[in-house]
């Protein structure tokens, strides 16, 4: 009895303390934060996956940073919804010759710190990200040789060789506008701690791998600005995801789970929106001497032993289209009798193995993912199994995942799921060009290359989509990487808030508004 009395006393005292930390975490403290379940009048709350790698647009490489740094930092021109170019900070532009466009700016653009925007910042912008090799951005860039400055609120934009696609260059995350002044006087380091950009939305504070805050910017040369504060939670696990999503804690709940989509919709209140992205989910692998994939017929056996539809039933809920092609249609130079197909026969993958003299010895292969793909990667490794490989299937965090993928190290295998920002072919195929390609695949095929260089400047938009056809029926054969399916974008979403999901995979917070 004593004992019972004791456990119950010790019950009693932990839920106090319970009680207690809840109250005080549901106040706002000093810096404006609040808890997962508090909400606020006139507040936006995104629930990601991942985070932003860093505040420097010139140094980031994936969807998701730019996804979220566009409400900080403008574009000269910016795509809309249909992916229509439209002005920003540029209000006019035209093609002068081949190498040379001009653009007349707005010239009533202030920075969040209330510096002017002039053609001085678009130089020191675009010229930073292009001559700096360093800088993650900088292969998307370096195309351009100069911006000159014509007056305060005119540039030219002079490229190495003729550029079909600079426009989309400059509608997309490396061509963000960045304070020139600011930075030459106080340094990127500082910068960085502080970011300051032209966008509706200035920097508040930001907690790595947990959240990012911006607020309203009232000098926002575009017009009103919707929300007074958008904040950017990083919630790794899909179900805490979910479960801040019903509880409250946040309007969009982004990547939500097949299992978890008729909670959500049988849930007052919640809805789901969805729609396609230009992502392709695919298994990139190493064609370095010396490892077993770089056997094409291993690559053949690998394709031929998933079943891409039975996944994408299963685990994507219907929420994808096999592809052969990472050029989803939309995108320039898509080859659509590679769209809506896949390759699947077990038995053949088998006998491939076999007639070329592999054990299961000879079949080990290091498979590594981030933790979002997790559950995709480990049905792969399965079927991978059973048609003979010997799979070590890394699941990691996407941080971890992410440093490794900067620095080239991965083993055969790794998985992810590649966008394109570019709208264009050239988007998805610069990391299997020779100077990219060293290191991470060591791919090498002298025809592709010779096709992805000539596309590359050529302003024929009818042969240079023939030349990115080509490379897209070699890759189909050769197979650089084994094509899984063209993701949706699946989100959970509050019904006070109107939010319809972008192509592009943007968090425009102008574009959503209140329901009411």
């Amino acid at each position: 009895m004593k004992n019972r009395k004791f456990k119950l006393l010790s019950l009693v005292v932990s839920l106090i303390a319970v009680l207690i930390i809840s109250a005080c975490s549901n106040s706002t403290n000093s810096s404006g934060d609040s808890t997962s379940t508090e909400k606020q009048d006139n507040v936006l709350t995104f629930a990601n996956a991942t985070d932003i790698e860093s505040f420097d647009i010139h140094n980031n490489n994936n969807t998701m940073s730019e996804a979220v740094l566009v409400n900080m930092f403008d574009y000269l021109i910016q795509n809309d919804s249909e992916g229509n170019k439209i002005p920003v900070l540029a209000t006019e532009w035209k093609q002068v010759d081949d190498t040379t466009w001009q653009f007349k700016l707005r010239d009533d653009v202030k920075f969040h710190n209330g510096d002017s925007f002039t053609a001085a910042d678009v130089k020191f912008t675009l010229e930073r990200v292009a001559k700096d090799s360093a800088l993650k951005q900088n292969y998307l860039y370096k195309q351009i040789k100069e911006v000159q400055i014509v007056d305060d609120y005119t540039v030219n934009i002079i490229t190495e060789v003729p550029d079909p696609i600079l426009l989309n260059r400059l509608s997309r995350m490396g061509s963000g506008m960045l304070p020139s002044k600011y930075i030459e006087e106080k340094g990127m380091d500082e910068f960085l701690k502080n970011p300051v950009g032209t966008g509706p939305y200035k920097f508040s504070s930001w907690t790595k791998d947990d959240r990012l805050e911006l607020v309203k910017n009232d000098d926002y040369f575009g017009g009103d600005v919707k929300w007074e504060k958008v904040v950017f939670r990083t919630i790794p696990e899909a179900s805490t995801r979910v479960s801040e999503l019903l509880a409250g804690g946040i309007d969009i709940a982004a990547t939500i789970p097949t299992t978890d989509v008729a909670r959500i919709e049988e849930t007052d209140g919640k809805t789901i929106a969805s729609a396609p992205t230009r992502r392709v989910l695919q298994l990139i692998l190493r064609h370095t001497e010396g490892t077993v994939t770089s056997d094409p017929v291993v690559r053949e056996a690998i394709d031929l032993a998933i079943d891409k539809q039975s996944i994408v039933d299963s685990i994507a809920g219907g929420a994808g289209v096999l592809t052969r092609t990472s050029v989803t249609p939309g995108n320039f130079g898509a080859d659509p009798s590679l769209y809506k197909t896949s390759l699947y026969d077990v038995e053949k993958a088998k006998k491939l193995l076999k007639d070329a003299g592999y054990t299961k010895d000879d079949l080990k292969i290091s498979f590594s993912v981030a933790s979002q793909y997790g559950e995709y990667a480990e049905v792969i490794a399965a079927m991978l199994t059973e048609v003979g490989f010997d799979v070590d299937l890394n699941i990691l965090e996407s941080t971890a995942f992410y440093e490794q993928f900067n620095s080239k190290s991965f083993g055969e295998i790794f998985m992810i799921g590649i966008g394109n920002s570019l709208n264009d072919a050239s988007n998805n195929y610069g990391r299997y060009m020779l100077d990219q390609a060293a290191g991470e695949t060591d791919y090498n095929n002298p025809e592709v290359e010779k096709l992805l260089q000539d596309a590359l400047v050529n302003m024929n938009p009818e042969s240079r989509e023939a030349e990115y056809q080509k490379v897209q029926q070699i890759f189909a054969e050769d197979r650089p990487a084994v094509y899984l399916f063209q993701m949706e974008g699946v989100f959970g979403v509050t019904d006070s808030i109107k939010y319809s999901p972008r192509e592009d995979e943007m968090y425009y917070a102008q574009e959503i508004t209140p329901a009411n």
